[in-house]
């Protein structure tokens, strides 16, 4: 019983010293990230589907304000939304023997968050602000940064966020630990496995939660082998943190949010089961 805790604790340390480090340097390219919208409108959906990979939630917010806003497209927000990650990263980072398959992962969400934009904004025209000199400087939390002393805008922040982080993988870890420890590893594999088909469905269902927890159960379901690369997929495109919840503050932007999370479900869904198919045939 005591192991099940202690592994729990160590694996969520490994992960909390990731997360620590990419949002220390996030702290210092966040508002020059935003002000390429500003810059850059044609290839927008490049540009977003590129900062949606950052493994930082406050990415999804900060494009779920701009869309609001109609600072960005449709498609854009999409391709913000499709390419987000959120903790995953985190959690593969961790396992050494799972490394593989990060780049194929990004590699992925990035050129289907593109064609996904690129095709939204082709079929969905809408009218775009031009954005004036103010900096948006909002961050996954939703408030604005006041700190006089530097120092702690980047430290005391990215630490803050890492702890939250640290708390729900450490939940996350602590169930699977007690539900292997009770049930039986080879008991719950067998049971994931022999419903592969499954998988692409269950974790797209499984990305629908606006939690960054979503994100950390479905990369630790991955690691132990119990969802398929192009399970893993559909559930994190689908997942897009916190950010649709902010859209759903705004009466005007609930018909839009069924819209996108429609198309972000079906979209990611096709995706997962092609790569599972295309992963079946090779293996």
């Amino acid at each position: 019983m005591l192991d099940v805790f202690l592994d729990a604790l160590l694996d969520s340390l490994k992960v909390f010293g990731i997360a620590f480090i990419l949002y220390f340097v996030f702290s210092f390219v966040h508002e020059k990230i935003t002000a390429l919208f500003r810059k850059h409108k044609k290839i927008s959906p490049l540009i977003g589907a590129s900062c949606g990979l950052i493994p930082e939630c406050g990415i999804s917010v900060v494009g779920a304000d701009m869309y609001q806003k109609s600072q960005i497209s449709m498609g854009t927000i999409l391709a913000i939304f499709f390419a987000c990650s959120d903790e995953a990263l985190f959690i593969l980072f961790s396992d050494y023997k799972k490394l593989i398959y990060i780049i194929p992962l990004l590699a992925v969400k990035f050129i289907f968050a593109c064609v996904l934009g690129y095709t939204v904004d082709r079929f969905h025209k809408e009218k775009i602000i031009t954005i004036e000199a103010e900096d948006l400087k909002l961050d996954c939390c939703e408030h604005h940064h006041h700190e006089k002393n530097k120092l702690i805008e980047h430290l005391v922040h990215p630490l803050l966020h890492c702890l939250k982080i640290f708390g729900y993988v450490f939940v996350i870890n602590l169930f699977f630990g007690f539900l292997v420890y009770y049930i039986g590893e080879d008991t719950i594999l067998s049971f994931l496995k022999s419903n592969k088909a499954l998988g692409p469905l269950a974790s797209g269902i499984i990305g629908l939660l606006p939690n960054c927890a979503a994100s950390v159960l479905m990369s630790e379901l991955f690691l132990m082998d119990g969802l398929s690369f192009g399970a893993l997929v559909t559930g994190l495109s689908v997942n897009a943190g916190v950010g649709l919840v902010y859209l759903l503050k705004f009466k005007e932007m609930r018909k839009n949010v069924g819209i996108m999370v429609s198309i972000l479900f079906l979209y990611s869904l096709l995706i997962g089961y092609c790569i599972l198919g295309i992963m079946e045939c090779i293996g």
